[in-house]
C-alpha cells in the first residue's frame, strides 16, 4: 500500500461553531449528536477533496459521504469554504503559534548556534504537525497550486499566513545580524515554496523520506546558504 493510498487518520478536531444557534444545553444528547454530524463531514470530506479536489465535490458528494440529510449540512457549515475552514483552522492556528514561538527565540539569538536551534525547533514543530494531521496538510499543499476560487479561500488564507510568518522570521534573524541581507520576500518566498514542494513528494508517495526529515535537511541547506559568514 502506498503512502497515498493509506487511510487519512487526522488527529482529533476542535470542531466549529456552528453558523446559527442550536437548541439543546452542552453536552447534551442534541449536542453530541451536532458533532457527530460536524465529525462525520468533515471525516467525509477530506478523502473526497483529496481525491477530487475542492471544486470537484459537491454538497450533495458531502453529505451523501456522511450519511446525513442536505438540509442538516447548512445547519453547520454556512457554505463549503465553511467546512475547508474547519479543516484547515487546527493546523493554522499551529503554523500560528509555531511561528510566534520561533520568532521570539530569534529575537533573542546572538549567535549561529542559536539562530540554528530556532530554526530546528520550528522544523520539529512542522513535523509534528504533518504527522498529525498528513491529509490535511496533503490537501493544503494540493489545492494551493489550483485556481482561486471562493470554496479555496481557507487554503489561500493559510497560504498568506505561511509566506507572512517566514518573512517575519527572516526580518527577525536580519535584526540581529544572522543572515545574510536580501530581501526577505525573496528568500521567504524560496524557502516556503521549496518545504511545500517537497512536502506535497514525500505525502503524495515520492522516494524522499519521511516529511520530519526533509523539513529538516531543508532547513540545513537553507541556514548554510543564508547564515552570514
Amino acid at each position: 500500500m502506498t503512502k497515498s493510498s493509506r487511510p487519512v487518520q487526522e488527529k482529533r478536531r476542535k470542531l466549529p461553531p456552528p453558523p446559527v444557534p442550536t437548541p439543546g444545553q452542552e453536552g447534551g444528547a442534541r449536542d453530541l449528536n451536532r458533532k457527530r454530524r460536524i465529525e462525520s463531514l468533515l471525516d467525509a470530506s477530506l478523502p473526497l477533496f483529496l481525491a477530487r479536489g475542492i471544486d470537484g465535490v459537491t454538497i450533495d458528494d458531502l453529505v451523501a459521504g456522511a450519511g446525513i440529510a442536505k438540509g442538516s449540512y447548512y445547519r453547520y457549515f454556512a457554505d463549503k469554504a465553511d467546512l475547508v475552514r474547519a479543516l484547515l483552522t487546527p493546523v493554522q492556528a499551529r503554523v500560528d503559534e509555531a511561528f510566534a514561538t520561533c520568532r521570539v527565540a530569534l529575537e533573542q539569538a546572538t549567535t549561529v548556534v542559536e539562530l540554528t536551534l530556532a530554526y530546528q525547533a520550528l522544523a520539529v514543530v512542522f513535523a509534528a504537525i504533518v504527522a498529525e494531521s498528513p491529509g490535511v496538510v496533503r490537501l493544503y499543499l494540493q489545492e494551493g497550486r489550483a485556481p482561486a476560487t471562493p470554496a479555496r479561500a481557507p487554503v489561500a488564507e493559510l497560504a498568506t499566513a505561511m509566506t507572512a510568518g517566514a518573512i517575519r522570521l527572516t526580518h527577525a534573524a536580519h535584526t540581529r545580524g544572522l543572515l545574510r541581507p536580501m530581501d526577505a520576500r525573496v528568500s521567504a518566498a524560496a524557502v516556503v515554496g521549496a518545504a511545500e514542494r517537497l512536502l506535497f513528494g514525500a505525502l503524495s508517495g515520492e522516494d524522499l523520506g519521511a516529511p520530519d526529515a526533509v523539513v529538516g535537511a531543508l532547513i540545513s541547506m537553507v541556514l548554510d546558504g543564508l547564515r552570514t559568514p
